[in-house]
């Protein structure tokens, strides 16, 4: 389904080439601005199915986009909002999937864009209420925990890892090769070591990870 994005971006290039990418898929982008101030206005005025924006930009060039974004998501509950990131920045991610439950959230690092079919799933799960997590957030999530190797075997750590960026146990068992027997012992074994409530909802076992990674 075509969705109609606001995008924020303050690089001409990678906006402009992001425009292009979402163009390719059908979407529209009724909005692409270069600075927090401008995401603001555009959104109030034409309220998008999703949002997409940089952390960093102008007028501040500091965590601007993103705080435009959660500052939007209060006003507008449940608007989608994508935040792409050039580096891993653990206290941008808290924020954004704290804001309003952690509904339709996605943190992205700018590298994963190149991977066109990926990053359109993710525009597009984040744009029906879903929460999508870059993996490396996810490992430096899971790395900063004392010794998770003890309570999880590497298969395991893999799996978690897939979860939280939101893939379903088909892509899981498709990517690591495996079946989905076991791709389903697995995240039996991760919710009991974790002791986190068992759930067949793919949103709601996302956020049970991101709860735990996030304590």
């Amino acid at each position: 389904m075509p969705l109609r994005v606001t995008l924020a971006e303050d690089s001409t290039l990678l906006r402009e080439g992001l425009v292009s990418i979402l163009g390719r898929f059908g979407h529209d982008v009724i909005d692409a601005v270069g600075d927090a101030d401008a995401l603001t206005e555009a959104v109030q005025a034409r309220r998008p199915d999703i949002i997409i924006t940089d952390v960093r930009m102008p007028p501040g060039n500091a965590n601007d986009g993103l705080r435009a974004a959660v500052r939007l998501r209060q006003s507008f509950p449940g608007l989608p909002v994508l935040v792409l990131s050039q580096f891993v920045d653990q206290s941008y991610a808290a924020q954004l999937l704290d804001s309003d439950n952690g509904d339709g959230v996605g943190y992205l690092l700018k590298d994963r864009v190149g991977a066109v079919v990926e990053f359109n799933a993710a525009v597009e799960q984040v744009a029906a209420g879903q929460t999508v997590v870059d993996s490396e957030v996810v490992r430096q999530l899971i790395s900063r925990r004392p010794d998770p190797r003890q309570r999880l075997t590497a298969r395991e750590l893999e799996v978690l890892a897939l979860m939280a960026e939101g893939r379903s146990n088909d892509t899981i068992g498709k990517r690591l090769r495996v079946t989905d027997a076991a791709v389903n012992k697995h995240i039996g074994n991760i919710f009991s070591k974790l002791d986190l409530p068992t759930t067949t909802d793919g949103h709601r076992r996302v956020l049970a990870v991101l709860a735990y990674l996030r304590s």
